[in-house]
């Protein structure tokens, strides 16, 4: 980690000490909360994305995505918000190392030890899943490892709710890690939790072989392969890999969903009867033909010594168990290569058909279901209907879109289907309602428990003086019992922690900023007025504060404000300079001359500045401010013209008067 060189508080609680890590959308920091006094990671949107409303909203969703799973090897997060415009997460911080790292630093790992992790790191995904949420970025570096043997995943960065419209996997739309990709992902479809299993596949293959299953030289080139290319034997990296393990790694990747494990917790448990030494349920795929053909299921087991000449490997067939020579790995290498060859035929084959029933050669009226996700029940049937197709069965589900609109359909949007098809509904019965807690009366620490464990924010609006013990909750906007929905942010006034606060120093920040920072302080903001500023602050920009910065005050105090309405103006010594002289001084120093004339003055001081108002070095003049110039216009034999226009005046000086 690097040691923040200027450390910086946000929200008034949270002090960054050390940079850990930087991603594609943020940065992420170890971090002090000095309310909790407890090491925390976070997790800040990078300052050129906080004005990217796109972005802030993605970084939002991820926080109330993860702020929603709470499972033991996945990192909670505890908070999040903004602070002078720059958005943030409050994760639990991880004393441990990405398991990329790992890799990096050992090379392969034991593949008792591989499944373990493995197994895992399933568990998360299968919680997660369980809960409508896909990762989407499942790799070894959002993979954290401790010490004591602690598996945390990390960074739903680009997670969403299956349910969520504004998903980032539709058609078209590419996000993740492409050495990491699942098939369907590289090609820009719609994706579920069965994208994680396969993400999760190639993470397996990188802990035993020691490499990812397909490189390339550009993400792009990677991409393709996951699509076209069958996964080359783990054996060619690791000939110490036992087929069992081969055998689910190779369930996992499979190219065609419905080849994989249908569910996180299904590749879960064949990774522990795996790391258990019992057989596991996945078939070796490179044999399955060739025992198919004899008329055996293969179950493949994990008995025998690889170091020996000899293995046995259990083969149910009503008989006793086969056992397999060493000698026949060249042979078992061929019927790989063999079926490679299979996959890749059967795979050119579908494409020939799909491209045939797009051109209408096959299967003919077939066309993509549009997509209705999102619209109302009945707009959605309308429009099916319209297609010819036949609303099946419609079903209901807790979703944050609005009751009635649809959330999903079975079979998912742009599958083909034919006129007369049934396409099944499931229709959102509104957003999940939680019963609020009584959290007043608790310790604040103790207050951000419970609300958690009730799927509920919480935000501190203000620090007030109280008889109660500091950071004792005081009120809540929300009462106990009623009904909230999940993520519901409850609004909290707390007891402050101390006696007296210090005005914070906003001069120079915008009126908006300022309050924040000041309402951070446990201060209140009250009145704001404008004045020109003596120490030169921009128009628009807080100039001062009353109470001045610095100044020890209660907590709740009401802090004004003096917005500048730009820098004021210093007024010059014009008197008994020429009319003209002074205007033109005046004008220089920012000022606006105004000139009256007087007779009662005497003939030497005709055309001459007698008085000024506002006088000489004045303060708190704004530019532009009327300088009146009272000059002398004395009766004589001679002529004297005086203009007193605001910006030009001229005169015509008398000739001197003779001596007496």
């Amino acid at each position: 980690m690097e040691p923040v060189q200027a450390a910086r508080v946000f929200s008034n609680r949270y002090e960054l000490t050390h940079l850990i890590a930087r991603g594609g959308m943020a940065q992420v920091y170890r971090a002090r909360d000095r309310l909790l006094d407890r090491p925390v990671a976070l997790k800040v949107l990078f300052p050129e994305l906080s004005v990217d409303r796109a972005f802030v909203e993605r970084f939002r969703r991820e926080a109330q995505a993860a702020a929603n799973l709470s499972h033991p090897n996945i990192v909670p997060v505890f908070d999040w918000g903004e602070d002078d415009g720059t958005y943030f997460i409050v994760m639990e911080f991880i004393d441990g190392r990405p398991l990329s790292a790992l890799l990096r630093s050992t090379g392969p790992l034991a593949p008792a030890r591989a499944a373990g992790v493995g197994a895992k790191v399933a568990d998360a995904l299968s919680y997660a899943h369980r809960h409508g949420v896909v990762h989407r970025d499942v790799k070894p570096g959002n993979v954290l490892m401790t010490e004591d043997g602690q598996v945390k995943v990390t960074d739903f960065g680009i997670a969403r709710a299956i349910n969520t419209e504004e998903s980032l996997t539709q058609t078209g739309a590419v996000m993740g890690t492409a050495a990491y990709f699942s098939p369907e992902q590289a090609e820009g479809f719609g994706v579920d939790a069965r994208s994680d299993i396969y993400s999760l596949g190639v993470v397996l293959y990188e802990m035993v072989a020691g490499r990812t299953p397909f490189v390339g030289d550009s993400p792009v080139a990677v991409a393709s392969k996951h699509v076209r290319e069958p996964a080359p034997p783990i054996t060619d990296f690791n000939p110490q890999v036992p087929p069992a393990l081969e055998a689910v790694i190779a369930k996992a990747m499979a190219k065609s969903p419905d080849l994989r494990y249908s569910t996180a917790e299904e590749l879960r448990a064949d990774l522990l009867r795996f790391a258990e030494g019992r057989p596991v349920l996945a078939a070796d795929p490179a044999e399955t033909a060739a025992l198919a053909a004899a008329g055996t299921t293969r179950l493949v087991g994990t008995t025998g010594n690889l170091a020996n000449a000899t293995r046995s490997v259990p083969v149910t067939d009503g008989a006793a168990a086969v056992v397999v020579p060493e000698d026949e790995a060249r042979r078992r290498r061929t019927r790989r290569t063999v079926a490679a060859l299979v996959v890749l035929l059967v795979a050119v084959v579908v494409v020939a058909v799909l491209l045939l029933r797009s051109l209408g050669y096959l299967g003919g009226g077939t066309f993509s279901l549009p997509n209705v996700v999102g619209q109302p029940q009945n707009s959605a049937a309308a429009k099916l209907q319209a297609k010819g197709l036949v609303i099946g069965s419609t079903s209901t589900r807790a979703s944050n879109r609005a009751s009635g609109n649809v959330v999903a359909t079975d079979p998912v949007a742009g599958t083909g289907v034919k006129k007369g098809q049934r396409i099944n509904l499931v229709v959102s019965s509104g957003p999940v309602q939680e019963v609020v807690p009584e959290v007043t009366g608790q310790d604040l620490a103790a207050a951000e428990v419970i609300l958690s464990q009730a799927h509920l924010g919480y935000r501190v609006d203000q620090f007030v003086p109280s008889p109660k013990t500091a950071n004792t909750v005081l009120t809540q906007n929300l009462a106990k019992g009623s009904k909230a929905p999940r993520g519901t942010v409850v609004h909290l006034t707390v007891a402050a922690a101390q006696s007296s606060v210090a005005v914070p120093n906003v001069v120079g920040l915008g009126p908006a900023a300022a309050g924040g920072k000041i309402s951070s302080a446990q201060l209140a903001v009250g009145n704001t007025s404008s004045a020109c500023s003596t120490t030169g602050v921009a128009n628009g920009l807080v100039s001062a504060t009353s109470p001045g910065s610095g100044a020890q005050e209660a907590p709740g105090t009401t802090v004004n404000l003096v917005v500048s309405s730009g820098p004021c103006a210093t007024v010059p010594n014009v008197v008994s300079q020429t009319q003209q002289q002074a205007s033109a001084a005046v004008t220089a120093a920012q000022l606006q001359p105004a000139v009256t004339t007087t007779t009662n003055c005497t003939s030497q001081q005709n055309g001459t500045v007698l008085t000024q108002n506002p006088g000489a070095g004045a303060g708190g003049i704004p530019t532009g401010a009327t300088v009146t110039l009272t000059v002398c216009n004395a009766s004589s034999s001679s002529t004297t013209t005086t203009t007193t226009s605001p910006s030009t005046s001229s005169t015509t000086t008398p000739p001197t008067a003779p001596s007496p």
